[in-house]
């Protein structure tokens, strides 16, 4: 491809060369930050990352074959024949070449990306799921996987890096998708791997304690996730739950049509829980849209009031994009839930749940959605754990909420990374009270941890796996064990599959 074209969207401050250097006549065979990815004829964009700079690779890349480099500061070395581009953002740089090396992938499809703290995942797998059930054509970009209609490619990140990104959304042109449904990261919004990419709609789930190591602040953190909104087209739509205090926060001065949904309060689409029991809940849906007002009751076996918040984030997009109402509520009184979210494996009369819940807040309403549906005779045993080189404040958090919510507790590793599983176990200890800690069982060892849990329960009790949901490692001292909270627990409970 001509660097003319991938250029096109860039703004750069200098471009310079040798005298064999033609811009209009340069052709670019692929776009890389990844130096050891470099070959012949390759545009190479230095990154300032967290821990690498890309300028460092710079001479790396020339020695491949890199013949255009961009970056943000020019080297004092500028070999001839090789063009120089000097830009004020090198990541913004990335997405808008790596667009245009791709053909703009996101303008040939309907893009709709999710951000949030928590309901992400669930949100765009049962999107996608929808979409297929529909006999629609649909990509997915989530946590657990990537699809290209119904052909699975693994993931790496919540939100692929720029690169990455565009290959997948031209995979899903090629394959003819018309939606893709996509986790957007506040990671991803601040470092820019969507920078380029054209939203057709966003939706909003809501913002709770999370990731700090990495934003510092709440104030920074609300306001990564508000740049999506900030950045939609006029012509997209932006769907936002306003029962969460940051839900009309994330919409103001946003361009595109601005629709919500709720459960508590007046909304463009609102959820009322009927019923509810472990088996799930009978929910009414009335709209306020055009051709699709009115009430409507459907049944959903998805447990627990934050599903009632993700099936209605589903249900309001689905209409939002064109759908009719009738045939969503039909394919939605099907969906199941996602790998790992609130997974249930039922053996020896004992039911165990595995969930994903890593924060604070969907911790607590994990255990809160057991404890509405429950018996007086069932005990409740929590495992859980937190995940070392992240954010240590909510640590004590998660340990007192897990204490003042089940009858048994036994704290565990989750992922411990770089740190000390003892030390993180320390930390959480932190959050209870004397009686809580005498009552609490301390266990590093993530499989003995879920084997002691089974052993203290009886017929009809429930146990709670948090922490990992969909995870089939564990992370220790930068090595990735194979281990499945599911696994653990089905060979545990005796069950075959």
């Amino acid at each position: 491809m001509k660097l003319t074209e991938i250029l096109k969207g860039i703004e750069y401050k200098a471009f310079c060369g040798g005298k064999a250097c033609k811009a209009e006549s340069c052709e670019v065979t692929a776009v890389t930050f990844d130096s050891r990815k470099v070959e012949e004829g390759t545009l190479f964009v230095a990154q300032k990352g967290v821990h690498v700079d890309g300028h460092s690779y710079i001479r790396t890349a020339i020695e491949k074959g890199a013949s255009v480099i961009v970056c943000q500061d020019l080297p004092a070395e500028q070999p001839d024949g090789v063009v120089f581009i000097q830009v004020e953002n090198s990541d913004i740089a990335l997405g808008i070449a790596t667009g245009n090396f791709y053909g703009n992938p996101s303008h040939k499809l309907q893009l709709v990306g999710i951000t949030g703290t928590n309901g992400k995942t669930t949100t765009v797998t049962l999107l996608h799921r929808m979409m297929r059930e529909m006999g629609v054509k649909a990509g997915l970009i989530s946590t657990i996987v990537n699809r290209i209609n119904d052909e699975e490619v693994a993931a790496t990140h919540t939100t692929p890096d720029a690169v990455e990104l565009n290959r997948l959304l031209s995979k899903m042109v090629e394959g003819s998708c018309e939606y893709c449904f996509m986790e957007v990261s506040s990671h991803a919004i601040v470092q820019n791997r969507i920078a380029g990419l054209r939203f057709a709609g966003a939706i909003f789930s809501n913002i709770t304690h999370d990731h700090l190591d990495f934003h510092k602040t709440m104030a920074n953190y609300i306001a990564a996730k508000k740049a999506l909104f900030d950045n939609l087209p006029e012509e997209a739509f932006a769907l936002t739950n306003i029962d969460d205090k940051n839900g009309r926060v994330m919409v103001q001065n946003c361009k595109a049509r601005v629709k919500s949904y709720s459960l508590q309060t007046v909304a463009d689409f609102r959820c009322k829980i009927l019923e509810s029991s472990i088996h799930g809940q009978h929910l009414e849906m009335s709209c306020n849209i055009g051709a699709a007002s009115g009430r409507k009751e459907y049944w959903t076996p998805l447990v627990g009031r934050f599903n009632a918040y993700n099936i209605t984030a589903i249900t309001a997009t689905a209409v939002l994009c064109g759908f009719d109402i009738d045939e969503v509520l039909r394919v939605a009184s099907k969906l199941t839930a996602a790998p790992g979210r609130f997974q249930y494996i039922h053996g020896n009369g004992i039911t165990a749940i595995v969930d994903y819940a890593h924060t604070p807040d969907a911790l607590q309403n994990v255990i809160e959605t057991i404890n509405e549906v429950r018996t007086t005779a069932q005990n409740l045993t929590v495992v859980v754990g937190c995940g070392g080189d992240r954010d240590p404040l909510k640590r004590p958090i998660m340990a007192q909420i897990a204490a003042e919510r089940c009858d048994h507790l036994i704290l565990t590793s989750d992922n411990p990374r770089t740190e000390n599983p003892e030390s993180i176990l320390d930390q959480m200890e932190a959050g209870l009270t004397a009686e809580q800690r005498s009552n609490a069982v301390r266990i590093s060892d993530r499989r003995q941890a879920i084997r002691t849990a089974v052993m203290m329960s009886r017929e009809g009790d429930i146990i709670l796996i948090a922490g990992k949901g969909h995870e089939p490692y564990q992370e220790i001292n930068g090595v990735r064990h194979h281990f499945d909270d599911r696994e653990e627990v089905r060979k545990l409970l005796k069950i075959d599959n």
